[in-house]
């Protein structure tokens, strides 16, 4: 070994570095003095250095030096090794050793050697380079030798490079030791720097687990390093605890992986278990969950792991110290927005990961008032101003109702806290009212999703509101929300089938088998399979028919026949049946039923169970001792099984349909119109089958469609019977108009479907087709003879009445003949659309009598008596009419071509609501069949959107939308911009389809039409001509009126834009870049061409209505530079990295456009206008500069680029920003004060009547407060209130505050010169503070 020191010594004399061999010969000694345990050979070097003149300080030095030289890792390795074997050799002077700088030296070596795996040794010989392989072989053609010395070379370098994996193990596995001795605690730096270099290595480990030991073995020893720092004895316990836990901090927040996985268990069991001997750990574990929340992502995959691992961490702590977590959670949501949303999704993971300790079962414990403040604090961040997190919070509270409804008491606390139940103020169903019709579809979705698991909490609480609020969401415009809602709407009628869940599920969701989505047609059919038929099948096969006693009152009282049924029928079967048959949902039930027949999914089930019901009912009836001829079976059964049998025709039997027929034939009302005269007074007939005889009726017309639909079934006698039958009821013309419309459809599908083939079949029909329309025209012939006779014996009386005195047998025998008459003008109208080929030639001309008697100027009507005056005699005939013209004209189209002047002149002058609305269906129908005929007369039909009644608005909207759908008719000329108007009209109803159309169908059959005629809607809707260049006419500008909102009131502005705005939102961006441009253009550039006058009211409404629509937020592209709670609401919409990445570049290009469009063409426009409007004093100014301010505040660094131009230009234009905002503030915070002075001075007399800055705080609405600007204005105003105050009790020589001060008096004021009174009021002006002008950012 003497050798081995003299080299040592020789080479440490030399100058650094050192050489490898010198590494090499200490590396012999310290194993030699290590495995030995004898410290001869190092005493001796110790010696020889201090012989020599050399400290151990320069045999440290010399060793750093080779770890820091970086000429290989191999030397630094065995440098560190050599270092750390030095330290721990037997009798070593450790304290003269060690040096901070060399210890880093050693950790900086480790973390090289890991960033390089691929030089690892095996077993300490040579890792081939990768790369020499493939060079020698691309240099082939240089010749053998000159490859072999390359190689040769390039193998000598690399054993250089390479270093020995043991090395690398010994130096991390010494560490321990090398803490323990040296006590690092006392150098705060290297302990520090040892923390973090292991978490580093831990990170890169994975990596390097091919070319090292494995990653359990590295972390057993981290973890014994990480212990032994820990130790009480090296004394900091709080500081080593803190550095520890940060450095594991960004391994605990990482993906899944092992290394996660060792962080997490370090903390939750080393260190807990260490804390409980140690305060200062503990408390360096519990801040560690709050040290975590500062630093979790804002993604949303890396922020779920970072609250599951800070809830394994807040699992593992006392129960006091998550009582205080929870406290920190609540106060985190009313934080910064990244906090309220990780808060957001903290909470529901405590409620469920702690709900044992939380104590929810004990409603009075201490326990439960943690819980009962995160349930809070969820709830009110379901009205956060951020979109992103008020949706992520309807979600979390969504996943919460579940678990927490199950248990009872639980259940109760959820509803306390929600504000259901008795004690609760309805304030979650206020709330979802809000949430569902959210501007954002995350949070309308997310609401609908709350709903929807709130069925079971909320029970019978789902108010009316809320209930049409959610039935409103099945039309929202996106799919998504569509969907959702759909299943919380199914969701509450499964749980609680009440009259209210029914009727709003049945308003909502059959309809949607219309829509144009395929799934959700799929949805609505299976949706309707389960919730009405299968229930219809349950109650049906439940209470089969049978003549048992159930309890009913002796004296057979209707409301105890109801009381019963409901006993029957449990379920909510017969309110199901009832809502299936309103006028609104019937026909979205049949196509419901026929697109499930035609699937084959109808069952002969479903009729057998309205058999029982029908049947069931009947008994019920007779077991209450009712009188059978006032019964009728539960609305809607006749329907529902006269749609269904259609497909099931052999589940009806003949029996049952016979023995109901003759029922209703032998029961019939009492009022009913007989054949002949002596029957009753023919008014109280009228009136009795209008109030009670229209459930018969209604039974009457399903039952024949039943029979219509198992004819094919029928027995040849029965049938024959059944067609005699039915052409006798028709020929009496005494039947309710919806009867003749069912024995007509009946008598032709007999005749049939029981006819040999199709040419004997249309043979019978025209046959008793031909019958009928001879009997109708007796009858017409008869009316319209008696009624001219009356006429012309009445000519010449005086007064003329043309009417016979009621009560008289005249005019009984009269009304009779008009009864008949109209109905047999209805049963030529059925007859015409069953046979169009029939001979209606003796018909026409009457009809034509009928409907042109109204007409003033027809030539017919010009000598007394030519005609009857039909219209006024006879009202219902007169409309009758009309309808069968109508049809007759359907089946003609010489005909059509004729009279369609006539009806749209009647359509224009009628002042019958119920005619308009008739001859509206009937134009509809032209227009499918004689479209080139109608597409001219198109804007006098539009003209029924703005009539005075609802219901032609409401039908002629309905009709043209489907026209519409269907390319009958075209978006083009006015239809568009009249179709704008039914999105404010006065019935809801219809401004709920006008959004559907505009929102859903619209935009995807149609998505440029929004953008191609904004800018002409802007001008119509104020009643402006300017973009024509013309002036209307008055008869043109009269139909005109009718539809715009021309004004500058609240209500027509707020119209307008409410317009305005529902266009914008069916632009794509690119689209609302072009809009925007085309209104600077073409609205904004003609006013200062003077092109729009600004002297007109409608040019100041245009001008007006551009600055509101360019200063409104849908009209602005978001540029891509968003918050984090923006990216969070990004997050709910965008999913995949792939649509976020085009979706971000997508927002750069949209941003870059804007600023180029800004820069060109708009700044120009407004500089030009607003001296235009200054020049004019135009009421304008004000928008402008509003609209200037709100385009400008997002670009406020760009300013300097916009307006390069002209420096003085942009100061000129920041001032003026700046006073307006000023003046702004200013009159805001006045109204502010003087509202809150007008609520002080009704205090007591006690109490101070000028409000005090605190006050003003508290009482300022939420929005001003945080608006710097008029804070501050306001806390001005209240200052100058409080001085005028104190100076007038001065005055008045009241005691003040003041007046206890030794102070010196001064003058009154009103003593003053006026010269002296207003040289200090200037002195004093001068001296006031400067106001700042700086805008604040909008939420």
């Amino acid at each position: 070994m003497d050798e081995t020191i003299s080299r040592v010594l020789s080479d440490l004399e030399n100058p650094p570095p050192v050489s490898q061999d010198f590494l090499k010969d200490l590396e012999a000694l310290l194993d030699n003095a290590l495995s030995t345990n004898d410290p001869i050979d190092l005493d001796n070097l110790y010696s020889e250095l201090s012989s020599r003149n050399l400290s151990l300080t320069s045999l440290t030095n010399a060793i750093s030096s080779a770890m820091d030289s970086g000429v290989s890792p191999n030397i630094s390795v065995l440098a560190s090794k050599v270092y750390v074997s030095l330290l721990l050799a037997p009798n070593s002077p450790v304290l003269s050793l060690f040096t901070p700088m060399a210890f880093l030296s050693v950790l900086r070596a480790i973390r090289l050697a890991f960033k390089n795996p691929s030089l690892v040794s095996n077993e300490g010989s040579l890792s081939r380079n990768p790369g020499a392989k493939k060079k020698g072989r691309r240099n082939a053609r240089l010749g053998k030798s000159r490859v072999e010395d390359r190689d040769i070379g390039r193998e000598n370098e690399g054993e250089e490079r390479c270093y020995n994996a043991k090395d690398l193990f010994f130096v991390l596995d010494k560490l321990e030791m090398v803490v323990g001795l040296v006590h690092v605690d006392r150098f705060p730096d290297c302990s520090k720097a040892l923390v973090q270099t292991l978490c580093e290595i831990l990170t890169m480990s994975v990596e390097c687990s091919g070319h090292l030991k494995s990653f359990g073995n590295l972390s057993g020893v981290f973890s014994r390093i990480f212990c032994e720092m820990l130790k009480p004895v090296h004394g900091g316990q709080a500081h080593t605890a803190a550095e520890v836990l940060k450095g594991l901090s960004p391994l605990i927040l990482l993906h899944k992986s092992e290394i996660r996985d060792f962080g997490l268990g370090f903390v939750v069991n080393c260190m807990m278990g260490m804390g409980e001997s140690s305060s200062d750990i503990k408390n360096a574990v519990v801040n560690l969950p709050k040290y975590l929340v500062q630093k979790a992502p804002e993604r949303a995959e890396p922020r779920a792991l970072a609250v599951e691992s800070i809830i394994e961490i807040v699992k593992a702590l006392h129960f006091e110290d998550q009582v205080g977590f929870t406290d920190y959670v609540v106060r985190m949501s009313q934080g910064k927005g990244q906090f309220r949303l990780l808060s957001v999704d903290l909470i529901p993971v405590l409620v469920m990961s702690l709900s044992g300790s939380m104590g929810f079962d004990m409603v009075n414990g201490v326990e439960n008032a943690w819980g009962l403040r995160l349930l809070e604090a969820l709830v009110h961040r379901c009205s956060d101003i951020t979109a992103g997190i008020r949706a992520r919070a309807l979600n979390n509270l969504a996943q919460l109702v579940v678990p927490l409804s199950g248990n009872g008491k639980s259940r109760e606390v959820l509803k306390e806290v929600m504000g259901l139940g008795d004690r609760g103020n309805n304030g979650m169903n206020d709330l979802l009212k809000k949430r569902c019709v959210d501007e954002k579809a995350a949070v309308r979705k997310a609401s609908l999703l709350l709903i929807s698991k709130l069925a079971a909490v909320l029970g019978g609480e789902l108010d009316e509101d809320l209930l049409k609020t959610i039935g409103m969401a099945c039309s929202d415009p996106l799919v998504s929300i569509r969907k959702v809602a759909i299943s919380a709407i199914s969701e509450a009628f499964r749980t609680y089938s009440n009259c209210l869940v029914i009727k709003e599920w049945m308003h909502s969701v059959p309809r949607l088998i219309n829509d144009n989505e395929t799934s959700i047609q799929e949805e609505c059919e299976n949706l309707f399979l389960e919730l009405v038929l299968n229930r219809v099948i349950k109650a049906g096969s439940k209470h089969p028919p049978s003549h048992e006693s159930v309890p009913h009152d002796t004296h057979g009282q209707e409301n105890n026949f109801d009381t019963n049924q409901e006993f029957l029928y449990t379920g909510g079967i017969l309110g199901l049946l009832k809502g299936i048959c309103d006028g609104e949902v019937a026909p979205w039930v049949k196509k419901i039923c026929s697109s499930l027949g035609k699937k084959k999914k109808l069952r002969p089930s479903i009729c057998i169970a309205l058999k029982n019901i029908i049947s069931g009912s009947e008994i019920q009836w007779l077991n209450n001792s009712m009188p059978i001829e006032k019964w009728t079976a539960p609305p809607g059964s006749w329907f529902l099984l006269s749609e269904v049998s259609a497909y099931v025709p052999k589940a009806v039997d003949w029996e049952f349909l016979h023995r109901h027929l003759q029922h209703l034939d032998k029961y019939k009302p009492v009022g009913e119109l007989r054949g002949s005269l002596g029957q009753g007074d023919p008014d109280e007939g009228m009136l009795d089958i209008e109030l009670h005889s229209v459930a018969w009726i209604g039974d009457r017309v399903f039952l024949l469609q039943t029979i219509s639909n198992v004819s094919v079934e029928l027995p040849p006698e029965p049938a024959a019977d059944l067609a005699h039958s039915f052409l006798e009821r028709l020929e009496g013309f005494n039947m309710h108009s919806t009867e003749v419309n069912a024995h007509v459809k009946a008598l032709r599908t007999l005749c049939k479907r029981k006819a040999l083939n199709t040419d004997e079949a249309d043979l019978l029909v025209r046959r008793w087709t031909d019958q009928l329309l001879s009997k109708a025209s007796t009858v017409l012939d008869s009316y319209m003879s008696k009624i001219s006779d009356a006429t012309k014996d009445n000519v010449f009386l005086t007064p003329h009445t043309g009417v016979c005195q009621p009560g008289s047998k005249t005019a009984a025998y009269e009304s009779k003949l008009l009864m008949q008459a109209t109905i047999a003008m209805y049963t030529i109208g059925s007859l015409v659309i069953v046979c169009p080929s029939a001979n209606i030639k003796s018909i026409v001309p009457v009809i034509h009598t009928i409907i042109t008697s109204g007409i003033t100027d027809s030539k017919l009507n010009k000598l007394p008596g030519s005609a009857a005056p039909v219209k006024n005699r006879a009202p219902s005939l007169f409309i009758q009419a009309w309808i069968t013209m109508g049809k007759v004209c359907l089946a003609d189209a010489k005909l059509a071509k004729r009279y369609l002047p006539l009806f749209v002149q009647e359509l224009e002058k009628s002042d019958s609501a119920a005619l308009r609305n008739n001859i509206v269906v009937v134009m509809s129908d032209f227009c499918v069949r004689y479209t080139a005929l109608v597409d001219c007369y198109m804007s006098k039909i539009t003209k029924c959107l703005r009539d005075p009644c609802e219901l032609v608005r409401r039908q002629t909207f309905i009709l043209l939308s489907r026209l519409l759908q269907r390319d009958y008719v075209k978006w083009r000329g006015v239809l568009f911009l009249r179709f704008l108007l039914c999105l404010v009209d006065d019935s809801e109803k219809i401004r709920q389809q006008a959004d559907f159309l505009f929102g859903n169908i619209l935009k995807a059959k149609a998505p440029l039409l929004a953008y191609n005629s904004f800018v002409e809607a802007i001008f119509v809707l104020n009643d402006c001509n300017a973009h024509t260049g013309r002036q209307n006419s008055n008869s043109s500008r009269n139909g005109n009126c009718l539809f715009t909102l021309r004004g500058n009131d609240e209500k027509s502005r707020s119209q307008r834009m409410h317009i305005y705005i529902t266009l914008l939102k069916q632009m794509a961006p690119e689209h609302l870049l072009a809009t925007f441009a085309k209104v600077c253009a073409e609205i904004l550039a003609s006013a200062t061409d003077t092109i729009l006058s600004l002297e007109d009211s409608a040019g100041l409404s245009v001008l007006q209505d551009a600055f509101l629509i360019l200063s409104s937020k849908e009209i602005r592209v978001q540029p891509s530079r968003g918050s984090s709670s923006e990216a969070a609401d990004i997050e709910e919409e965008v999913v995949e990295s792939g649509v976020a990445s085009s979706s971000a570049a997508k927002g750069r290009a949209v941003t870059q456009a804007v600023r180029k469009g800004l820069i060109q063409n708009t700044i120009p426009i407004f500089i030009e206008l607003k001296r235009l409007l200054e020049s004019k004093n135009s009421p304008l100014m004000g928008s402008l500069m509003e609209c200037l301010r709100i385009l400008l505040k997002d670009y406020k660094n760009e300013i300097d680029d916009i307006l390069v131009a002209d420096r003085q230009l942009k100061k000129e234009l920041i001032y003026d920003m700046q006073k307006y905002e000023s003046m702004k503030s200013k009159s805001t915070a006045a109204e502010a004060v003087a509202t809150i002075q007008k609520s002080a001075s009704h205090r007591s007399p006690g109490v101070s009547k000028e409000p005090t800055l605190s006050v003003l705080k508290s009482e300022l609405p939420e929005q001003l407060r945080t608006n710097s600007n008029v804070a501050s204005a306001a806390a001005d105003a209240i200052a100058a209130a409080t001085v005028r105050s104190v100076l007038r009790d001065v005055n008045q020589k009241v005691s003040t505050p003041l007046s206890t001060m030794n102070v010196p008096k001064l003058k009154s004021h009103s003593r003053e010169t006026a010269a002296n009174k207003d040289g200090r009021s200037d002195v004093i002006e001068s001296l006031r503070r400067r106001q700042c002008f700086d805008s604040d950012d909008e939420n």
